[in-house]
């Protein structure tokens, strides 16, 4: 008999939830491999080993070689894996899914394909951001500039509260340190946070390209979600960062949001505030997350059983439906 390597894939209902993962571990200047459930990190101080169940987002620095039963694990766990630059500031890949239906995404489709409701969505995200006032009325413009009131004064307070000059947000993804250490800071805290947002977004099934304020980018939802906690996580953080001034102010900074993200319960909230989103706070409220589904689409009857077969049933063309299996094949009637 063939003898048959590691452990068995685990099914989706094992796994832990992801508001119950760690957010994210960066790595860097290492060798990952798998040790049966768990992936084995080895640099030059020895080898340490991470339940690959209990990640949520792998942030692969420079210098890292990852083996292929490694990924193997780390797909089949949902775990996002990120593949960053130098100093974090480059963002590439994610794993499977934590669920196999499309519930989320169809209605995620739904509502951004329809001008009505990703407005109506999108005033819901600025809704979060302005507590006590009235957004309902508002166009998408007029939100917009509300919003860069608001970050412009968190970026004023945090600035009058440690210290630290603020001459407006300036960055190079090419170049990392061409950036004033705030800046740095900033460009490093919101990779992380797209990472956990994303590895949250991935998990439930939806589509990190489909946004609602942001468009045409592949993480288009990634950023309209992190947005929802840039003004009480990162930015705050980053000023808190560069007024100690760190000899490494990535490190720093991706140390204390990790903490942030751990502490603040926010992969959790983003489990919330997306079905609330996305489903309404009635149907969010449930928490109801569906893993296994198959239907096959009916164009009259909406959704009808898959997995049965179908005969003797007419189109009115003098033409057969027979089902074998998952497809449909029309025959022609003898």
């Amino acid at each position: 008999m063939e003898k048959i390597s590691g452990i068995k894939k685990p099914e989706l209902q094992a796994l832990p939830q992801i508001k119950e993962r760690m957010s994210f571990l960066y790595l860097e200047r290492c060798l990952v491999n798998r040790q049966d459930g768990a992936i084995t990190v080895t640099d030059s101080r020895g080898t340490v080993h991470v339940p690959a169940a209990s990640l949520s987002v792998l942030l692969l620095g420079p210098g890292t070689n990852i083996s292929h039963r490694a990924m193997e694990l780390i797909g089949s766990n949902g775990v996002s894996v990120i593949w960053v630059g130098e100093h974090g500031v480059r963002y590439y890949a994610h794993g499977y899914s934590l669920t196999h239906s499309a519930h989320l995404l169809i209605r995620q489709a739904e509502l951004v394909s329809n001008v009505r409701s990703r407005v109506s969505v999108a005033r819901q995200m600025y809704q979060m951001r302005f507590r006590n006032e009235d957004v309902s009325s508002m166009t998408m413009q007029q939100l917009r500039g509300r919003e860069g009131s608001r970050i412009r004064s968190v970026y004023r307070h945090a600035s009058k509260e440690t210290g630290v000059p603020w001459n407006g947000r300036e960055y190079s993804p090419e170049n990392f340190d061409d950036s004033d250490d705030v800046n740095k800071a900033l460009s490093a805290g919101h990779v992380c946070l797209y990472g956990a947002v994303h590895s949250v977004i991935v998990a439930l099934g939806c589509s990190p390209g489909l946004g609602f304020v942001h468009t045409g980018h592949e993480l288009s939802f990634v950023y309209d979600i992190a947005d929802l906690y840039k003004a009480r996580v990162t930015i705050p953080i980053a000023f808190e960062v560069a007024a100690g001034k760190p000899d490494d102010v990535g490190a720093a900074t991706r140390r204390r949001v990790r903490d942030a993200i751990s502490d603040g319960h926010i992969l959790e909230q983003t489990v919330k505030d997306i079905r609330f989103l996305l489903l309404g706070e009635t149907a969010a409220a449930k928490q109801e997350v569906e893993t296994e589904v198959l239907h096959l689409w009916d164009d009259k009857k909406g959704l009808v059983e898959n997995g049965v077969s179908y005969g003797k049933e007419y189109d009115g063309a003098g033409k057969e439906d027979t089902k074998v299996g998952y497809g449909t094949i029309l025959e022609d009637k003898k």
